[in-house]
C-alpha cells in the first residue's frame, strides 16, 4: 500500500460526526505510509477534535476558515484543491454529503469540494436512520453517478446507543480505499481475479491442529494490488494474521480440502487464478473427536496427502485463463520453481526463498524469482511484497486478452 500512497498529497476533510476523533488515527496512518496530509476541519468538527492534534500528526497547518490569511497570500481553497491528489472526507456527515451533491459552498470545505479535480472519497458516519433516509440515499447515488467514491459505513454500536449501519469504517479500509482511488491505471478492469491466501489448519482433535507460519501478507498484497488495478477480487482465505482487503469478496476456509472445494467452485468464473496460500501438503489420517490425552511415551501421527490445488487448477483450466503459483524453497530456489511451474501446468510462478534471515514468511519483503512458461527464472531481487504483487500482476495482465 505504501507504494501507492507515498509522495501523494491527501486533503483530509473532517466534519462534525462524533467519529471525528478518529481523524487523527487516519491522518497518522496516511503519513506512516508516506502521504502528505493537509487537514481541514469544519466548525462542528472543531467541537470534537482539536486542530492542534491534527497539525501535530500531519506537520501541516489545519485549515479552519474560509477567510484566513494564508502565507504566502493565495486563494487558498483553489491552491489546495489543485495540489491535492485525493480529497478524503472522513468522517463524512449527512450534511456534507447534501452540500456536495447539490453544490452548496458555504464554508471552506464545501467550497473546495467544488474547486477540486482530485478524486473524491467519502467515509460516511452517522445515525442509521440518517444514513438510510431517502434524501441521504439520493445524495449518495447522485455523488456516485458523478464519480465520487465511498468506503463504508460499517455496522455496529453507534454513539446514540443503537445498533446498525452508520459507524465509520475501520481505518485500514479507508487506507485501502485511498490506495484504490489513487491508482489511475485500471488495466484489470472487467476481470475477475481469484486468490488463495493464508495458511491451513488441519485438525488433530478439537483442540490441536497442524499448521504453518503463513501470515497472509502476500495474499493481501496481491488482492489489494488487483483491486487497485480495477479487478473484481475473490479471496479464498485460510487462517491468517493479515486479513484480506475489505473490498474483496472473501470466502473463509480452514482446511486444504475446504480451500480446494472453494477454489474449484469458482475457478471457471476467474480470468486470473493466483495460488498465494501456503496450502498444507498433508493432513492427519484420523481426526479425533475427543481431545487426545497426554501419555508417557512418544506419539506417532499418520498423515495423508492433501490435493495440490494449483496442479488441479492447471488440469481444469479453461482457455484464456492465466494461472499463477507460488513456491517456497530453501535451496536452488529458481530451479525448483521452474520444475514446479512445468509440473503444475501454470503460466507464471513466484519462487520465494524461505529459511534463514531472508525468509519471506512473516516478512514484508521477499527474495523472489518470477518464472514464466516461455522463459527461465527472472530474479526480482529482494523487494517489498507490494512491489512483488504488482510485478506478478504486470506479467499476468500481459497474458490476458483485452476485456470486452
Amino acid at each position: 500500500m505504501r507504494r501507492r500512497l507515498s509522495g501523494r498529497t491527501v486533503l483530509l476533510g473532517v466534519t462534525g460526526s462524533i467519529a471525528a476523533y478518529k481523524a487523527c488515527e487516519i491522518a497518522s496512518r496516511l503519513v506512516e505510509h508516506g502521504a502528505s496530509v493537509i487537514p481541514a476541519l469544519t466548525r462542528s468538527a472543531r467541537e470534537l477534535v482539536g486542530p492542534a492534534s491534527l497539525e501535530a500528526v500531519t506537520g501541516h497547518r489545519a485549515i479552519l476558515e474560509m477567510f484566513e490569511r494564508p502565507v504566502p497570500p493565495e486563494i487558498e481553497h483553489i491552491a489546495v484543491a489543485r495540489r491535492a491528489d485525493l480529497f478524503l472526507i472522513a468522517p463524512a456527515t449527512a450534511n456534507i454529503l447534501a452540500k456536495a451533491a447539490h453544490g452548496i459552498a458555504d464554508d471552506w470545505l464545501s467550497t473546495t469540494l467544488l474547486a477540486t479535480r482530485a478524486p473524491l472519497l467519502f467515509a460516511p458516519a452517522m445515525n442509521t436512520d440518517m444514513w438510510t433516509h431517502p434524501a441521504t440515499r439520493d445524495n449518495v447515488a447522485l455523488l456516485k453517478q458523478r464519480g465520487a467514491l465511498f468506503v463504508g459505513p460499517g455496522s455496529g454500536r453507534l454513539a446514540c446507543g443503537t445498533e446498525g449501519e452508520g459507524r465509520l469504517i475501520e481505518t485500514s479500509a479507508i487506507l485501502e480505499a485511498a490506495a484504490m482511488a489513487l491508482t489511475r491505471e485500471k488495466d484489470l478492469a472487467g476481470k475477475t481475479v481469484l486468490i488463495t491466501s493464508g495458511a491451513n489448519h488441519e485438525p488433530l482433535d478439537p483442540v490441536r491442529y497442524l499448521g504453518n507460519r503463513s501470515t497472509g501478507r502476500m495474499g493481501h498484497a496481491v488482492a489489494l494490488a488487483a483491486l487497485c488495478r480495477g479487478a473484481r477480487v475473490v479471496v479464498v482465505a485460510g487462517p491468517s494474521e493479515v486479513p484480506p482487503p475489505h473490498a474483496a469478496e472473501v470466502v473463509r476456509v480452514e482446511t486444504a480440502l475446504e480451500m480446494r472445494d472453494a477454489v474449484m467452485e469458482r475457478l471457471d468464473g476467474a480470468d486470473v487464478f493466483i495460488a498465494a496460500a501456503a496450502v498444507a501438503d498433508y493432513r492427519p489420517e484420523t481426526r479425533h473427536q475427543a481431545k487426545m490425552k497426554r501419555g508417557g511415551g512418544s506419539l506417532t501421527l499418520s498423515l495423508v496427502p492433501n490435493p495440490d490445488i494449483a496442479a488441479e487448477a492447471g488440469r481444469r483450466r479453461r482457455a484464456g485463463q492465466v494461472l499463477v503459483g507460488f513456491a517456497a524453497e530453501t535451496d536452488n530456489v529458481p530451479d525448483h520453481g521452474q520444475g514446479k511451474l512445468q509440473a503444475k501446468g501454470l503460466d507464471l510462478l513466484v519462487a520465494n526463498r524461505v529459511g534463514g534471515d531472508g525468509c519471506a514468511i512473516g516478512s514484508d519483503e521477499s527474495e523472489a524469482w518470477l518464472v514464466g512458461a516461455e522463459n527461465g527464472p527472472l530474479s526480482l531481487g529482494r523487494l517489498g511484497k507490494d512491489a512483488l504483487a504488482d510485478a506478478l500482476l504486470d506479467a499476468a495482465a500481459a497474458r490476458l486478452a483485452p476485456a470486452d
